[in-house]
């Protein structure tokens, strides 16, 4: 199916996601936005790995047939009767993450761990497509000149600035961040920003090359036999100075590598569990105890952190993007998934340009 294809008025090309492994290009009738809805022209949208996992049919959160993507920009193509701001023409990044602000955590402030959370490309429509409906008050403005491909990062920039700001590292303080995907690899360098030390593992060693360039102190190939990476705890916390690491970060989400942040950092030291793949881990509880381990898990981000994340991006302090980003067709969205998933690609992140 090509850009060229003819279609009827009023339809859009989406990429629907149909069952484990079945992604499709299809034509979906364009759905006109709510009073409080606006109607965005998708400009970029990026591939996160937690549509990886709903891609295999291992997430319970998302149900086929669903179109996916919840890391873009856009266009306002159109704007309900109660919609004030943005405007139409208007150039924005979405936050994805909806939140009802009336329930006990969001009273508290903590709305992204709201009880009625909603998620755009899970719990409704998502943007792999050419247009999608969201909330206004989902929508912030994209700074002038600003790429439509940077601006789709504030998502997963926010997802670190959040991971980050739990690990509570600054200027002196040693960080290991397991695995070197687009959350692992931009932990490390909101960490560096911060004034950290940052060592970084992966079993992609693409990757490993990538964070070298991004400026990463020390990385550290994992050994992926069995399917799973293998280090030895003791030796990761020999590589840090002193009695092992200030913080971790696991960006993963395996068993092992759960394991492998609470037995990396030092006495005291703070672990953050970022990464949702594996439900279970053991480790051994006494040694927490007796070390007091701090243990956190981390959710996505709050408004704030989106906030932040979106004034990192417009401050320009990512590396050129030429080198890690990936700029492709929505026709090469199944492919992509397929790349994703079945290799050890080359890129670190892959965004669509419908």
């Amino acid at each position: 199916m090509t850009r060229e294809m003819k279609r009827e008025s009023g339809n859009m090309r989406a990429l629907v996601w149909e069952g484990p492994r079945e992604m499709n290009l299809r034509e979906l009738p364009v759905v006109q936005p709510g009073p409080d809805e606006v109607l965005l022209r998708v400009d970029a949208v990026g591939i996160c790995g937690s549509e990886l996992s709903g891609y295999l049919g291992h997430n319970s959160l998302r149900k086929p047939p669903l179109v996916m993507g919840h890391e873009f920009s856009g266009t306002i193509e159109a704007a309900g009767e109660m919609v004030e701001s943005p405007a139409v023409g208007e150039r924005v990044v979405v936050n994805p993450l909806l939140f009802c602000g009336t329930c006990s955590a969001c009273r508290r402030g903590r709305f992204n761990l709201c009880s009625n959370r909603a998620l755009v490309g899970a719990h409704r429509p998502g943007a792999f497509a050419e247009k999608v409906i969201v909330p206004a008050v989902a929508c912030q403005p994209v700074p002038a000149g600003m790429a439509p491909a940077i601006a789709s990062l504030a998502e997963p920039v926010a997802c670190a600035v959040r991971a980050v700001r739990l690990a509570r590292v600054g200027l002196g303080d040693e960080l290991l961040v397991l695995g070197a995907g687009p959350i692992g690899l931009l932990s490390a360098r909101l960490a560096q920003e911060a004034g950290a030390a940052v060592s970084i593992t992966d079993t992609n060693a693409s990757r490993l090359a990538i964070a070298k360039r991004w400026g990463v102190e020390r990385t550290i190939e994992a050994d992926q036999s069995g399917g799973s990476s293998s280090l030895d705890p003791a030796a990761l916390r020999a590589s840090a100075p002193g009695e092992g690491f200030d913080a971790a970060i696991d960006a993963v989400g395996l068993a092992a590598t759960r394991k492998q942040a609470i037995e990396s950092v030092r006495r005291g030291g703070t672990v953050v569990f970022v990464g949702l793949h594996g439900p279970e881990v053991s480790f051994d509880a006494n040694e927490v105890v007796r070390n007091e381990t701090v243990i956190r898990g981390s959710f996505a981000y709050t408004p704030h952190d989106f906030e932040t994340a979106c004034s990192f991006l417009a401050r320009g302090d990512l590396p050129p993007s030429e080198s890690w980003l990936s700029l492709r067709s929505l026709d090469e969205g199944p492919e992509s998934f397929r790349e994703l998933v079945d290799g050890q690609p080359e890129v670190l992140k892959i965004v669509l340009q419908p």
